[in-house]
């Protein structure tokens, strides 16, 4: 039985990313007492802690399998690339966005299902990645979309979108990323990870959920910055 419990998860995962789905097309609406957009981020969230989970069980549990394997791309593609790019869709729409300028939206779950289409078959991605994980793009769109709905003015028009169409082609940039997966707790080897969780702190208690959009930027220049200097990263 226990070849299904990281399945099981990863189906979590799923459901978590379709209920985001849902809200995303009520950003505005209450539910209860909380909007839909940050419903939204709550999904995207408890979406990211079961793939984390799934990995650790299947892990512990010795339960590895191709039809895992394949799960959890499907679960990932919803709740990190479709999820995200319809919430931004429509926060963009009901800022008064051009129905062009929104649509370019979708190029985030396009991009993301290539990225993670590549992911399955690429033996080198155990360590590093190449292009951005799909899940960080899922925390930059959050970090996104939390400008919008917290700006009562609006963020800049091609500012926001520009954003989007980088966040995407990122994901598929030919450019290693490193992962945050800890070797051992030593500083040697993980300085970039623990920079990496330094400046979430910081910019999340600063910002709120707009730390994110900064954090997954710094995710980026910290990689490009390490491809130059860095032979491994």
């Amino acid at each position: 039985m226990k070849k299904y419990i990281p399945n099981t998860i990863t189906l979590l995962n799923l459901l978590f990313g379709f209920t985001a789905l849902l809200c995303a097309f009520h950003p505005m609406k209450m539910f209860g007492s909380t909007p839909g957009y940050l419903m939204c981020f709550y999904c995207i969230l408890l979406a990211a802690v079961a793939d984390f989970c799934d990995g650790l069980c299947a892990r512990l549990l010795h339960a590895y399998s191709d039809l895992g394997k394949q799960l959890d791309s499907l679960s990932d593609l919803v709740s990190f690339g479709v999820a995200p790019a319809a919430l931004l869709f429509n926060l963009f729409e009901a800022g008064g966005a051009p129905f062009g300028a929104s649509f370019t939206c979708a190029l985030i779950p396009l991009m993301a299902a290539l990225r993670l289409a590549r992911f399955n078959i690429d033996p080198e991605q155990a360590t590093t990645f190449k292009g951005l994980p799909v899940p960080s793009c899922a925390l930059f769109c959050i970090g996104l979309a939390a400008m919008i709905a917290y700006t009562p003015t609006g963020i800049n028009l091609y500012a926001g979108v520009g954003s989007v169409v980088a966040i995407a082609l990122l994901m598929v940039a030919p450019v290693k990323m490193y992962s945050l997966k800890f070797k051992s707790l030593a500083p040697k080897g993980n300085l970039l990870r623990y920079s990496l969780i330094i400046v979430a702190i910081v910019c999340i208690s600063i910002f709120g959920w707009q730390g994110l959009y900064y954090t997954i930027g710094y995710y980026v220049i910290s990689s490009f910055i390490a491809n130059l200097f860095c032979t491994d990263i």
